[in-house]
Order: C-alpha cells, then sequence, then structure tokens
C-alpha cells in the first residue's frame, strides 16, 4: 500500500461508545414521537426538571454555598418549570444570583408550553416536522397543520416580545423604590419573566407587599397576566385580524369573552368579600382597594404575585378563590387550570339543556360532541386529582381543610398563591404538590392520553338506551 493510499484512508470515529449511545437516543426520541408524541412531551417535561434540580442542587446556586436538600431543589425546580410560584424556601435570601437565575430560565422554558416543547425537540432531532408532530402541535395551538412550523416561531417572537416590553416598564419602578440601577434591571428581567410566564415567583425579600395598591406595578402585572393567560394562539388570531374581531375564530372569542367575565366576577367576589377585612383591604384609600383588588382578580387566573397577605384573607375569600383558579386560563398558555374554553363549553352544555337545544352552540357555530366529552373529562379529571392531593395532605398534616384545599388547587392550577403554608409541610406532603404541579401543568388531558396505551375503535356499536338522570 502507498503512502498516499495510506493516508486517503478514512481516520476512525472519535468517541464511538458516545456516538452510538446519541443515535440510540436520537432513534428512540424519533419512535417515541411517532408512536406516542404525548408521552414524549410528558419525557421532555420530565428531564428538563431533573436538569433544573441538579442545576439548584450546586452549592454555588444557594447563598451559603451549600447544597440545598433534594426535596427543596426538586420542588423549586419543578414549581419554576411549571410556571407555579409556590416556594418551600424564600426565593430571595436562600437562593443566590445563580440559583435565581436558573429559576428565571426554567419559567421561561416552562411558559413556552409542553406541547410546543415536543414539537421543537422533534424538529432538532430530525431536522424536520413529521405528520405526528404537526398534529400534536395543532392540538396544543389550535393551529392549522401547515402553519405549526410558523406557529412555534411565533410563539418565542410573542414570548420575548412581551416579556421584553414588561422588562422595560418595570425598569422605572423599580428605580423609583430606591434600587440601584443595576439591581433595578435585574429585578425587572427577573419580574418581567415571572409576570408574563404566570410564573409566581419573587426576588424582593420585602416581597410585593411594600406595594400594594401602587397602579405602576400593578397595571404591568394585569397586563401581562392576561397576555401570558390568554393563550398564543388567541394572541397570533388576534394579530392576524385586528381591525375585524368578526373573523376571529371561536377559541379566541370563547376565551376572550369568558376570561373577561370571570375576571369582572374575580374582582366582584374579592372586592365585596375583603373591603372591609382590616387585615387586607380595609385600611386602604380607594384608588388602593380598587388597584389590589383587580391586581388578585388577575392573580386567580394563575400569576400568583400578591400584594395582599393571603393568610390574613377571610376564608370565604380563600373558597372563591379555589373556584377561580381551578378555571384557569386559556388553553396553549402560560395559565393552569381547566381552562376557561372549558368552564365556556360546559356553560353552553348546561344553557343548551336548559333551553331543550340538540346542538350546543355559540358565536354561530355548532360544537361537535367530542368537545363536551373532552370538557367534561378535563373538569372531572382535574376535580379527582384536586380531591386526591386534598385527602393525602389532610393525612400527612395538622393543616385544616380550607387551607389544604387552597394549597392542593393553587398547586394543580399552577397558580402559585398560598396561605403561607407550604414551607412548613413535611416532605411527604411536598411531593404530593410536586406530583400536583406536574400533573396541572401537562394537561389533564395529556396526561391521560401519555398513559393510555392504546387507542380503541369499535366497528361495532351497542343498542342507545337512556338512563335517567337527576
Amino acid at each position: 500500500m502507498s503512502e498516499q493510499d495510506e493516508f486517503e484512508q478514512p481516520k476512525p470515529p472519535r468517541f464511538p461508545a458516545f456516538r452510538t449511545a446519541v443515535e440510540r437516543v436520537s432513534d428512540w426520541i424519533n419512535k417515541l414521537a411517532k408512536e406516542s408524541p404525548s408521552r414524549l412531551a410528558l419525557v421532555v417535561f420530565t428531564l428538563i426538571i431533573l436538569l433544573f434540580t441538579l442545576l439548584l442542587e450546586l452549592p454555588a446556586a444557594t447563598v451559603r454555598g451549600l447544597r440545598a436538600p433534594l426535596v427543596d431543589a426538586f420542588f423549586t425546580a419543578t414549581s419554576a418549570v411549571c410556571v407555579t410560584g409556590l416556594v418551600t424556601v424564600d426565593t430571595a435570601t436562600y437562593w443566590s444570583a445563580f440559583g435565581q437565575a436558573i429559576i428565571m430560565v426554567g419559567m421561561v422554558i416552562g411558559g413556552l408550553g409542553v406541547m410546543t416543547l415536543a414539537s421543537i425537540l422533534g424538529m432538532a432531532v430530525s431536522r424536520h416536522m413529521g405528520l405526528t408532530q404537526r398534529f400534536l402541535a395543532a392540538s396544543e395551538n389550535q393551529s392549522r397543520l401547515g402553519e405549526v412550523g410558523s406557529l412555534i416561531r411565533a410563539v418565542a417572537l410573542v414570548s420575548a416580545t412581551g416579556q421584553a416590553l414588561l422588562f422595560l416598564a418595570l425598569i422605572p419602578f423599580f428605580h423609583k423604590t430606591g434600587d440601584s440601577l443595576l439591581g433595578a434591571l435585574w429585578h425587572a428581567v427577573f419580574m418581567s419573566v415571572s409576570i408574563f410566564n404566570n410564573g409566581g415567583f419573587i426576588i424582593m425579600p420585602e416581597g410585593l407587599a411594600p406595594y400594594v395598591g401602587d397602579w405602576s406595578l400593578a397595571t404591568p402585572v394585569i397586563l401581562g397576566t392576561f397576555l401570558g393567560a390568554i393563550g398564543f394562539p388567541v394572541i397570533l388570531d388576534m394579530a392576524r385580524s385586528i381591525r375585524r374581531p368578526e373573523r376571529w375564530n371561536l377559541t379566541t372569542k370563547l376565551t376572550l369573552v369568558t376570561y373577561f367575565a370571570v375576571f369582572a366576577l374575580s374582582a366582584l367576589l374579592i372586592g365585596l368579600l375583603e373591603w372591609h377585612n382590616p387585615s387586607t383591604l380595609g385600611p386602604l384609600g380607594l384608588s388602593d382597594r380598587i388597584s389590589a383588588t383587580l391586581l388578585h382578580a388577575a392573580d386567580t387566573r394563575s400569576s400568583g404575585l400578591a400584594t395582599l397577605d393571603i393568610g390574613l384573607m377571610n376564608q370565604t375569600t380563600w373558597f372563591v378563590m379555589d373556584a377561580l383558579m381551578f378555571i384557569g386560563g386559556g388553553s396553549a398558555s402560560a395559565a393552569g387550570g381547566i381552562k376557561v374554553t372549558t368552564l365556556a363549553v360546559l356553560v353552553l352544555a348546561i344553557v343548551a339543556e336548559a333551553r331543550g337545544d340538540r346542538d350546543v352552540e355559540a358565536f354561530g357555530k355548532r360544537l361537535p360532541p367530542e368537545v363536551l366529552r373532552l370538557a367534561i373529562a378535563a373538569a372531572i379529571l382535574g376535580a379527582l386529582m384536586i380531591g386526591i392531593g386534598t385527602v393525602a395532605l389532610l393525612q400527612i398534616t395538622d393543616f385544616d381543610l380550607s387551607q389544604v384545599l387552597f394549597e392542593v388547587v393553587s398547586a394543580f392550577a399552577t397558580c402559585g398563591l398560598s396561605t403561607g403554608i407550604t414551607g412548613t409541610l413535611p416532605s411527604a406532603a411536598k411531593w404530593v404538590l410536586i406530583v400536583l404541579m406536574f400533573a396541572g401543568r401537562t394537561g389533564t388531558m395529556t396526561l391521560a392520553a401519555a398513559l393510555a396505551l392504546r387507542s380503541r375503535r369499535r366497528v361495532i356499536r351497542l343498542p342507545e338506551e337512556r338512563p335517567m338522570i337527576g
């Protein structure tokens, strides 16, 4: 063999074992994406939470330079990625700037959504988006199949733009509170991420209580929560036909009408119940009362950024807020809960039944029967998870039902509001809340689809008979 032939022989690949492992993982991901994309979404979300748990376990993530307890690191990582905001340790004083940055990045990733993340992963691995991934993302984002690729890019653009606008709006607020320019910039960037993604994390040691009634804080929180909670498809649909609302699709119309109706009801009920409470709204002036009431009405959609002490509110208010948190925000949004469209479909079904109508209709459209079945399934599965979680925490802790129920609903609805008991819970109770946050963020329907081994299609249908109801 000549020296030239020897020179032209291909060199053996470096790190062959690593390359083989990467190829196997890619093949497994491709197979899972084709066979069960919803399961892939859950796997991706789980791996992201585990990654952020490991990062928060680093000594550099804490102020003292010590490793955080595993349950607290895992709880915080889950709360951040699931954009919940419940905390077992104080975010401002326990985590270092590095740890707070990890939490912030976790909120950004979590805010993009489970399905969007799975679609992006499928594109990165296979270099193209297959039909399965398109169906997956289209199902989550209510989009036509051909628009999914552009939709994902638009999601990233809307998210970045919304957070940038909030960042610019919050810089003057934090600067006027006495922060240095660098401190104001850091607080503004963290809180803009927390607000838009409905994250609920706060890095000011004194919290938001000193700013109760301050419109320069309440306005960005209310508007930012709205943008993050109505859903990316709704924002994009509105942007396409901003001057022609009649062209908006049914999802957009149902989401907006129901969101504002629930927001108005929230403000009315919270205002009435807390107006004369000496521990909450009572001592405030009229303008401050209105500001705080509107902010907490928005909070129950999913943001969890409270300026009032939730633990000092009336138990009647807690119960009302339980129901409001359970409803949540819009589909394919940073908000949790069963979603306002689910509530809208259930209400429309009740109205149709009361009128004796054969079809469930809204805005000149007829809703197919499977939509009602999905809405019922989502509501019942959500209520079942809350019931199981409540029973578990009542057995584990000594807290009363009202406090436990509030904590469980807040975890499932990824809201982040708390009566103040989260940090005092035993480890077993924290693990229960971790499961609830994960289940609430990934969605009851996604979880059910991921756990289902196969779907059945029956050719032969049984004869119909109506049982007695009521």
